[in-house]
């Protein structure tokens, strides 16, 4: 979530980093996770049919806006790079490894409520009491399949688990870890809705090595996914809010090979992760990014502000570096702030090439 200054403010007992910003730091509480936690249940292997590759690919060749009469679609769907000597190639789509079976992307289409239920202004999860936060993400799936009747939507809780601090509390690296009882508020509601849960991690000084094996247990479940946000990876020792932070290919290559073996040891079928971006210094080394046939990686468009600001934040930053797969961010609040005339839609947003298939309210 992009932030703009570094002012504290006091909002119902929390502490958040504020200011231009709508929602960047959380409160500086902390909680210890429980070592005697009941592990998650298993669930029995099902075999999934094999991936349709061709499927996946005209999948891909849609999502990029490629017509079928570019010299270029034949040629991706053939795995050749010499279609054209006067087209130039497009970038789109990002050619990668197959994914495994059961794969929910590029199939689906994915659309998430973010926030965190301590806090009101970290996002719409927490604004809402549980009942009018799931009306509303119904609401807005809905919205989107009407947009998009290809591509089927399936709804999202996206919850900050690890959240970044402007103090540096009882651990000393400005990130509180949620208690396992909000994760399992989480797991309920989208079971009520039949969705996924994501979960997302501001490290602050500390490192993603540190903090995902905290959380093993509920990424091995089947409906549970990963975002990491590289603005709250701090370095130096820089706080939270002061800086833009940042993850490299290595970090986001770590978050992946541990999702692999997750899915690796319990049977499951592709894991999808979430890395948050609105400056080129977010991510370093893109290109060393190795997506795995057990994880589908989504650059996600993290920027606020004017409709032609996000454009141009998704087309220079997201989609000028392809790695597999792009989201976008929606923010209920700063999209529609001044000079902006308003929110981006559906059908906008589903304009931008490649068209993202993860999107994210706040």
């Amino acid at each position: 979530m992009k932030w703009a200054s570094s002012a504290a403010l006091l909002i119902g007992g929390i502490v958040i980093i504020a200011g231009v910003a709508y929602a960047a730091v959380s409160s500086n509480i902390s909680y210890v996770r429980s070592a005697t936690s009941t592990p998650a249940t298993s669930t029995p292997v099902v075999q999934l049919p094999p991936l349709d590759k061709v499927a996946y690919d005209k999948k891909l060749l849609d999502l990029a806006h490629i017509a079928t009469s570019s010299p270029w679609y034949g040629a991706y769907l053939a795995g050749t790079t010499t279609a054209s000597t006067t087209t130039p190639r497009p970038i789109w789509p990002a050619r990668a490894v197959y994914p495994n079976a059961g794969a929910i992307l590029p199939f689906n289409r994915i659309v998430a409520y973010y926030g965190n239920f301590y806090s009101k202004g970290m996002g719409v999860l927490g604004e809402y009491p549980q009942d009018v936060m799931l009306q509303k993400l119904a609401s807005t799936t809905a919205m989107w399949a009407a947009a998009d009747p290809s591509t089927p939507v399936i709804p999202a809780i996206h919850y900050i688990v690890a959240t970044a601090q402007g103090s540096p509390g009882a651990s000393g690296m400005y990130s509180a870890m949620m208690p396992d009882s909000q994760i399992d508020i989480a797991l309920a509601d989208a079971a009520k809705i039949h969705g996924l849960v994501f979960l997302d991690f501001q490290v602050g000084l500390n490192t993603l090595q540190k903090e995902l094996p905290q959380y093993a247990k509920y990424l091995a479940m089947p409906n549970v996914e990963l975002g990491i946000d590289p603005e709250f990876a701090m370095h130096g020792g820089a706080k939270p809010g002061t800086v833009i932070g940042s993850f490299d290919a290595a970090d986001i290559n770590y978050a992946a090979n541990f999702l692999a073996g997750l899915v690796k040891g319990n049977n499951l079928p592709p894991k999808i992760l979430v890395i948050h971006r609105f400056t080129e210094e977010m991510v370093t080394h893109y290109k060393n990014i190795k997506p795995l046939p057990e994880v589908q990686i989504v650059m996600d468009m993290d920027g606020w502000g004017s409709q032609a600001k996000k454009i141009g934040t998704y087309t220079n930053i997201v989609a000028a570096e392809p790695v597999q797969f792009t989201g976008f961010k929606l923010f209920y609040k700063n999209d529609i702030l001044p000079p902006s005339t308003g929110m981006m839609t559906p059908t906008q947003v589903l304009k931008l090439t490649p068209a993202p298939i993860y999107i994210q309210y706040q």
